[in-house]
């Protein structure tokens, strides 16, 4: 049995409905057609009896933020998602759980110099508070002894309530200035299908997670076209970025949709005209 944190989440709702059943919500609001079982981060850790595997995508932070989520409050940003964080795996390992799989982030690698090739070889180098926790607690569950399995994931997108492009596009749409940014993108069910791909092997570590790169110019160019908006896009952006490098999930026979998938669930995220 699968118990799921963070299920009504940006990319906790992709994986209830990408993972297979029956799965068990952990959180604070039971979500219909699922069992449940009250927990919250800053909490004490939930029954884990009868699971197999934990999915820990929960994540406390200011909205819409998280490099920065911590806002004016670092010490309980740790205390909730570091320190609940190591709590619920400990509290799994001694259930009996034989794998947690943990939605960490390419933000463990935001320390690293420019040019850098981010490879799943070379060891965390994280600069922002939220990097620095998510690579404490793949500190934390590599030292467990069950499966635990790291899901690096670069930005991720797709439709949904408060989807990662709300304001963004909502800004667009409305004339007002755009700041032209380059980064990398993966779509929420590509995430749930490489966590779902994991659930039947034995690997262990980080696995990175990386589709596309992505232009805000090229972006938004797709939106123009979808609604004949008459603002011109950003110019495209001159940044560097250092691209999240896939080999281990791509070998196990993982295939991200690319610009297809990202043409075909745009009209979705679209706002209302």
């Amino acid at each position: 049995m699968i118990a799921l944190t963070g299920a009504s989440g940006l990319v906790g709702r992709f994986l209830l409905r990408g993972l297979p059943g029956p799965i068990t919500v952990l959180g604070r609001h039971a979500l219909p057609g699922h069992d449940f079982r009250p927990w919250d981060l800053c909490g004490p850790a939930p029954d884990l009896s009868g699971i197999d595997t934990l999915i820990h995508a929960a994540f406390s932070h200011v909205p819409g933020r998280y490099r920065g989520g911590e806002g004016d409050d670092p010490r309980g940003f740790l205390q909730s998602n570091l320190d609940g964080t190591r709590r619920l795996f400990d509290a799994a390992a001694e259930a009996g759980v034989t794998r947690i799989q943990f939605l960490s982030s390419r933000a463990v690698f935001d320390g690293a110099p420019e040019g850098t090739p981010l490879t799943e070889d070379i060891p965390p180098d994280p600069a922002s508070l939220y990097g620095q926790v998510k690579a404490a607690a793949e500190g934390h569950l590599s030292a467990l002894p069950l499966i635990g399995q790291n899901l690096r994931a670069t930005g991720v997108y797709g439709p949904g309530p408060d989807h990662k492009w709300q304001d963004l596009f909502a800004d667009y749409l409305a004339g007002r200035t755009i700041t032209p940014r380059r980064g990398t993108e993966v779509h929420g069910a590509d995430l749930a299908d490489a966590a779902r791909l994991l659930l039947d092997r034995s690997e262990a570590g980080a696995f990175h997670l990386s589709d596309l790169l992505l232009d805000r110019h090229d972006l938004l160019t797709e939106v123009q076209r979808l609604t004949t908006c008459p603002h011109p896009p950003p110019d495209p952006s001159t940044g560097p970025v250092n691209p999240l490098i896939c080999a281990r999930l791509p070998a196990l026979g993982w295939r991200p949709g690319g610009l297809a998938r990202l043409r075909a669930d745009l009209p979705a995220m679209l706002p209302p005209r």
